[in-house]
C-alpha cells in the first residue's frame, strides 16, 4: 500500500463520501483526516503512528477489542472452504446453522428463529416488514403504526430513520414517515420539576397510553425501544420503566421490539439488555457486538408468538417475499462464531459487569460535583457525562459554545477517543468490553484533564 499520505488524503477528499461527515469541510480539507492503520486491545494507531485509546469501541461495536487473530483465522478458514452461497429456499451452511443456535442461547426465553442481514438499520427494516406481515395475515390491515421514542436511534433508512427520534436524521429527508409516532424519552434527569422517579415512570407510561388511544389501538402495531438508549445520549431507564411500558403494550396487543444493537452480547454485563430489565420482547434486533464488527452482520431474533403466525401463513400464502442477497453470509457467520467463542470462554460479559461498574463509579466520583457537569450516568460498559450551565436548574449551555465537542476534542488531544453525542452537550463512553480497571482509571483521568481544560476557558 502507498504511504504517500498527502496523495491518499487528496483521493479521499475527491472520491469518498463519508457517513455522518460535513461534506464541504471534508472536501475542502478544513476537516482533518485520519487514516487508521492498525489496532490492538482498546487502542488504535493512525497514519502518523499516533496511538489512541478508543473509549467508544468504534461505534459501540468492538466488544472483544481489536486485533483478535482468532477471528481473522476463522474468516480465512471459511473463505477458503466456502466464501459464499445464498440461504434462499432452505440452503444453509454449517456456520449459519451453528450460529443460529448460539444466538438463541444468548437471547431471553421465548425466542425461536433468527433472520440475518448486514447492519442494524437493515435489521430494523426487516422488523418493520415482519410487523406489517404479522398483522396483515391476522386480518388486521389497519394495525401498522410503530411507536418509537424521542431520542431513540434505530437506523438511517427511510423507515428506520423515521423510527429514530433525532431531528438531525430527519432533516431534508421528508421524515418521519406517517406510520411512525414518538413517545416520551425516559430521561429522569429531564423530568418535570418535583417529580420523583416512580412518578416519572408513570408519566412515561401514561404518555404512551395517551398516544396509543389518540391514534386508535387498532392502528398501533408495535413499540420499539433500546433497553438503554445509545446515540440519543446513553440514557438508562428509571427503575420500573420497562415493566410499566410492557403493561401498556399488553393492554392493547402491541408487539415489543427490543433494539439490542448496542446492548446485546455483553455490553450491559448481561447477555442482552432484555434480561437485565425484565423485558419480554416479541422481536429483537442485534448487530454490532454479534461479530464485534470484524465483519458486517445483523440478526433479527423472532419470538414464538410472531413465528407461529408466519409459519401458519406460509401454509396458505406460500413463502414470505423478503430476502437479502447476503442473508446468513458464511464468512460473517464464521466471524460471529469466533467472536462468541471469545466472549464466552473469557467471560467478557462478566468483565463488562465488573469493570463497567468500576468505570461508572469512578466517573461519578470524579464528575458528580464538577462545575461543568449536570449529570453522570451509565450502566455496564456504557457511560455519559452531560454538561450543564446550571446543574440544579438543568439549564444547558449555549449551543454556540459547543461544550461537548470541545471536551471530545480535548480528549483526542490527550490520546483518547470519547464521543460527542449528537443530542446536547454529552460526552459518551462505550469502551471495548475487555477494558481493565487500570485502563478505566486512564480513561477517567484523561476525561478529567479534558473537562478541566474546557472549564478553564468557559467558566
Amino acid at each position: 500500500m502507498s504511504h504517500d499520505y498527502d496523495a491518499l488524503f487528496a483521493q479521499d477528499r475527491a472520491h469518498f463520501m463519508h457517513p455522518s461527515t460535513h461534506a464541504h469541510d471534508h472536501a475542502s480539507g478544513a476537516l482533518p483526516g485520519r487514516i487508521i492503520k492498525s489496532a490492538s486491545g482498546i487502542r488504535i494507531k493512525d497514519h502518523e503512528g499516533r496511538e489512541l485509546i478508543d473509549a467508544f469501541a468504534g461505534l459501540y461495536c468492538v466488544n472483544i477489542g481489536y486485533g483478535r487473530t482468532e477471528v481473522a483465522e476463522a474468516i480465512y478458514k471459511q473463505a477458503r472452504e466456502l466464501a459464499y452461497y445464498h440461504t434462499y429456499v432452505g440452503h444453509s451452511t454449517e456456520a449459519i446453522i451453528e450460529l443460529s443456535r448460539r444466538i438463541i442461547e444468548w437471547a431471553p426465553q421465548g425466542m425461536k428463529k433468527v433472520y440475518y442481514g448486514l447492519s442494524g438499520s437493515d435489521a430494523n427494516e426487516t422488523q418493520i416488514k415482519l410487523v406489517r406481515y404479522y398483522n396483515n395475515v391476522l386480518g388486521r390491515p389497519r394495525k401498522k403504526k410503530i411507536i418509537s421514542r424521542q431520542r431513540g436511534y434505530h437506523g438511517s433508512g427511510i423507515m428506520t430513520g423515521s423510527l429514530t427520534g433525532l431531528a438531525s436524521f430527519h432533516q431534508h429527508f421528508d421524515l418521519p414517515h406517517a406510520d411512525v409516532r414518538h413517545a416520551a424519552c425516559p430521561h429522569f434527569y429531564k423530568a418535570p420539576a418535583g417529580m420523583d422517579e416512580a412518578a416519572f415512570v408513570r408519566h412515561c407510561a401514561e404518555d404512551l397510553e395517551r398516544l396509543i388511544l389518540a391514534e386508535g389501538p387498532d392502528t398501533v402495531a408495535a413499540f420499539i425501544g433500546e433497553p438503554v438508549m445509545g446515540t440519543g445520549g446513553i440514557i438508562v431507564p428509571p427503575k420500573g420503566y420497562w415493566e410499566a411500558i410492557q403493561a401498556v403494550l399488553a393492554r392493547y396487543d402491541i408487539l415489543l421490539i427490543a433494539d439490542e444493537v448496542v446492548c446485546a452480547f455483553g455490553r450491559l454485563g448481561t447477555p442482552m439488555g432484555s434480561q437485565l430489565f425484565g423485558m419480554r420482547p416479541d422481536l429483537i434486533t442485534t448487530a454490532k457486538g454479534l461479530t464485534s464488527a470484524y465483519a458486517p452482520l445483523s440478526a433479527v431474533i423472532v419470538g414464538e408468538k410472531v413465528w407461529d403466525v408466519i409459519e401458519e401463513a406460509s401454509a396458505r400464502d406460500g413463502a414470505m417475499g423478503h430476502g437479502w442477497t447476503y442473508s446468513g453470509h458464511p464468512i460473517c457467520a464464521a466471524a460471529a462464531l469466533a467472536n462468541l467463542d471469545i466472549l464466552e470462554q473469557e467471560n467478557i460479559t462478566g468483565n463488562a459487569a465488573e469493570v463497567g461498574a468500576y468505570l461508572n463509579a469512578r466517573l461519578r466520583q470524579t464528575f458528580d460535583d464538577h462545575p461543568l457537569v449536570g449529570e453522570v450516568r451509565g450502566i455496564g460498559m456504557l457511560a455519559a457525562i452531560e454538561f450543564m450551565a446550571d446543574r440544579e436548574a438543568r439549564t444547558p449551555f449555549d449551543l454556540a459554545l459547543k461544550v461537548g465537542p470541545r471536551v471530545s476534542a480535548a480528549c483526542l488531544e490527550r490520546g483518547m477517543i470519547a464521543r460527542a453525542m449528537p443530542h446536547g452537550d454529552i460526552l459518551g463512553f462505550a469502551p471495548p468490553l475487555v477494558l481493565t480497571q487500570a485502563e478505566a482509571d486512564l480513561v477517567v483521568d484523561i476525561a478529567r484533564q479534558a473537562v478541566d481544560a474546557v472549564a478553564a476557558d468557559i467558566l
